[in-house]
């Protein structure tokens, strides 16, 4: 099989929102509905590692040694969500060409390392939001709450490819990076980032 590595580093032009919740057991029960298969939901868990409490509201970053991390998961899931709407562009995008591009993603694309760290200068800051929904009761408010991570952290990544013709989709997705990022309140431009393709 004909595989290719590509060594990636990610540096956020916005400030990253953490996506894990604060308490362990609504962390759990979440990513028992969004990955119910995944290798370690325990390890999951107590990455969370939130020493006071926290009302249920608040997002945190999953830690390994006490350090912010993402996992390899979120990655994926950006691709796809990039991959979602590109596809939308139809001929002015190589993301419409792909079918099936969500079995193509979970099985022919993978990021290494599963845990990866998050480097950055400064402090873990705090952002806070109103959340706004419409319910047959009227518009309810709730009050939003995240950790932050200062714009100019980094991360270090290997995409590798099953399939090497993936190549320009996946710079593709990486390109909309720098519109649509990573993260809690992405919608709003948090997350947002460039990349470098490293040398191997």
């Amino acid at each position: 099989m004909k595989t290719k590595e590509i060594p990636i580093r990610i540096t956020f032009i916005e400030e990253l929102l953490g996506t894990a919740a604060a308490v362990p057991e609504v962390h759990r029960e979440y990513i028992a509905s969004k990955a119910p298969d995944a290798p370690s939901i325990e390890d999951e868990v107590a990455a969370v590692g939130v020493d006071e409490v926290v009302e249920n509201a608040m997002s945190v970053f999953s830690r390994e040694d006490s350090k912010p991390i993402l996992w390899d998961y979120q990655i994926k899931g950006f691709f796809k969500d990039a991959c979602g709407v590109l596809s939308r562009l139809k001929d002015e995008s190589k993301s419409g060409k792909l079918k099936a591009y969500k079995k193509v993603i979970d099985g022919l694309i993978f990021i290494n390392p599963r845990k990866i760290p998050i480097v950055y200068d400064g402090e873990i800051g705090n952002c806070q939001r109103p959340l706004r929904a419409q319910t047959p009761q009227g518009e309810k408010t709730a009050l939003a709450n995240s950790e932050t991570i200062p714009a100019g952290a980094h991360i270090d990544i290997t995409v590798n490819l099953l399939d090497p013709a993936h190549e320009p989709v996946l710079l593709e997705w990486l390109d909309y990076g720098e519109l649509r990022g990573i993260g809690q309140w992405r919608n709003s431009g948090k997350g947002r980032f460039k990349y470098e393709v490293l040398q191997g």
